[in-house]
């Protein structure tokens, strides 16, 4: 094989993969110490899904996993095998209508550079799934995860609280 600076051998170890990503099946032959995150960008060419700190804790590459929001860094493209993953470009209702929580985020400014929106939106969504009915202590909460370097948390929890009214009206 390659050798690397020390004279030691460079083993490049791949697998294959089948992973849904918003619906489409993206199949890749995969080094094994790919992460989704990368995955998502270069195998299924999204970038949506943004790399912050790679270490899982800023919260810039959120995405769904079979329904559970993860830190897409630090999960193997490996272990993602046979998943379904949602990213920010996967919350489309409809060709070019936003999501609810994504229309709230632009309508109560909650965004501001956009590097840790798309995460952050993720973490969210996965959120109100399981809490639709939130107060704003239970999406300060929820935003612990996500680091937000132009500290625009206030609007995100307003943003929130009207998404997740808009939402609970839309399923009644």
């Amino acid at each position: 094989g390659d050798s690397s600076a020390g004279g030691f051998p460079t083993l490049k170890m791949t697998r294959h993969i089948a992973v849904r990503v918003n619906g489409r099946d993206v199949t890749s032959a995969v080094d094994v110490r790919k992460t989704v995150a990368e995955f998502i960008r270069e195998d299924a060419a999204l970038t949506g899904t943004h790399i912050g700190c790679d270490l899982g804790s800023c919260g810039a590459c959120t995405v769904l996993m079979n329904d559970k929001a993860v830190c897409a860094c630090l999960v193997l493209a490996v272990q993602a095998d046979g998943a379904e993953l949602i990213t920010i470009e996967g919350l489309e209702e409809a060709p070019n209508r936003l999501h609810p929580l994504q229309q709230a985020f632009v309508e109560h400014d909650a965004l501001q550079c956009g590097f840790c929106t798309p995460g952050v939106i993720m973490n969210l969504y996965a959120f109100l799934k399981e809490n639709p009915n939130p107060d704003a202590d239970d999406v300060r909460t929820a935003l612990v995860g996500n680091l937000c370097r132009c500290g625009g948390y206030g609007n995100m929890v307003k943003a929130v609280l009207a998404a997740a009214a808009r939402m609970r009206v839309a399923k009644e």
